[in-house]
């Protein structure tokens, strides 16, 4: 499976049976294209299940209202890309909202948690935690695929979040994902894809080269190198304006491997 050659902003795109994507017009260094909203149901089913209303956007609030009654409406993640649109989408259809901090739960929508099986719009939607790139970080699993946040993005990798992110934690959800199987992807970022095991193993391959390469600018720099010396040093060849961001994961790492 692949993305439009553009980003199709405003428009309700089919991507598996159930599962459909609106992107939203908040292109960035940190959102590749803009955030994915995620609608799903079952064939048939009168109404529908939104998966991060993204961000305050009038339009892409509007069009979410605009597509049918709205059963529940599920947050991968605490980051405003994905959650800043709640309380319009609220407003606008009433409807509950369910994640992992009690910050996000609107309209008696009560906290997800691992393992819980959520039934609406005729789906079944097992709830799997997957911290790392946040604490709060979950996944959402259908029979065919599976919506991972940012978790797993459709192109690149994931940033460790320097507030409450955690490598290890990380490495141990790349792991669950893995076991899943070669389902669809269905990122918060980037395009789909086709192998959930294969993209998982692509993460921890790629995450494990990056410790290594840490490993060698420690011996270069000495063990006391700032994570801004050890990005300068490992990340020469990427653009700059990546810098910040990698900074982050390279704070994640340098603690992961001081641990």
């Amino acid at each position: 499976m692949s993305a439009p050659a553009h980003p199709a902003y405003g428009v309700l795109r089919p991507v598996t049976d159930t599962a459909s994507v609106l992107l939203c017009d908040n292109p960035g260094v940190m959102t590749l294209d803009g955030t994915n909203t995620w609608v799903l149901c079952k064939p048939g089913a009168d109404d529908v299940v939104i998966v991060d209303p993204g961000p305050g956007d009038d339009a892409h609030i509007n069009r979410l209202a605009q597509l049918g009654p709205v059963a529940l409406v599920l947050i991968t993640h605490r980051h405003g890309d994905h959650t800043d649109g709640i309380d319009k989408l609220v407003a606008a259809t009433g409807a509950p909202v369910r994640a992992v901090g009690s910050g996000f739960l609107r309209r008696l929508g009560r906290p997800l948690f691992d393992g819980e099986i959520v039934e609406a719009a005729g789906l079944r939607i097992e709830i799997m935690a997957t911290p790392g790139h946040t604490n709060d970080s979950l996944s959402f699993v259908l029979d065919d695929a599976v919506l991972t946040g940012d978790t797993v993005l459709g192109r690149g990798t994931t940033v460790i979040d320097d507030e409450d992110g955690s490598l290890a934690d990380y490495f141990a959800s790349l792991r669950r994902l893995q076991e899943l199987g070669a389902r669809t992807v269905l990122p918060g970022h980037g395009p789909e894809l086709a192998d959930l095991a294969a993209v998982a193993q692509m993460y921890t391959d790629h995450r494990h080269e990056r410790l290594g390469q840490i490993r060698a600018a420690l011996l270069a720099l000495g063990d006391d190198a700032s994570p801004r010396q050890v990005v300068e040093h490992v990340y020469a060849d990427v653009d700059e304006k990546l810098w910040d961001a990698a900074e982050s994961s390279v704070r994640a790492q340098l603690d992961f491997l001081r641990a």
